[in-house]
């Protein structure tokens, strides 16, 4: 398989996600539920995140966060800035961006840093755990991407037909 010189990742779900519902919830509910903070205490770090991603610097593969947020754009990257510094992220990633709520935004964002990094589509691998948010706004771009196993990811129809599922973060290893 083509080595991938490139992998953008997820923020909530694939990363980190909620310790009160982890996987059994979409994540997205912390910015819904106004009664809950959404301080970096309520959150963990997946296991495995950590060990991947120093295996990936080593490899000398390049790596973004790309994450949506509601919240207007400044705010959004603060808050990203500042969960990536709770969990002590901040040397693991050479990007880090929040996105917005428009599907189409991290399939942007990816062409945008490929045209200005001059990386082909061919050597790029996007990892989330939302079918709309993260596979589908990939493959719509031809750019290869894997779905992280979780208890909500059968909320869209289309991801019967997804081969490309892996159960833990490290196992992206067999895909690259």
């Amino acid at each position: 398989m083509n080595k991938k010189k490139i992998i953008f990742f997820d923020g909530d779900g694939t990363l980190w996600y909620p310790k009160k519902t982890k996987h059994n919830k979409h994540p997205v509910w912390i910015y819904k539920d106004k009664r809950v903070k959404r301080h970096n205490h309520n959150m963990t770090l997946i296991p495995h995140v950590l060990s991947t991603i120093r295996k990936l610097k080593k490899m000398g593969v390049m790596t973004v966060i790309l994450s949506t947020n509601p919240s207007p754009s400044e705010i959004a990257n603060t808050y990203l800035r500042n969960r990536v510094k709770h969990f002590k992220l901040e040397n693991l990633f050479d990007e880090v961006h929040a996105t917005t709520v428009e599907h189409s935004s991290k399939g942007e964002f990816i062409l945008r840093i490929l045209k200005e990094r001059k990386i082909p589509k061919s050597k790029v691998l996007m990892v989330g755990d939302s079918y709309l948010w993260d596979f589908k706004q990939a493959k719509e771009r031809g750019i290869d991407a894997l779905l992280i196993q979780s208890k909500y990811m059968h909320e869209h129809s289309a991801v019967k037909d997804i081969k490309k599922i892996i159960n833990k973060l490290s196992d992206i290893f067999t895909h690259i």
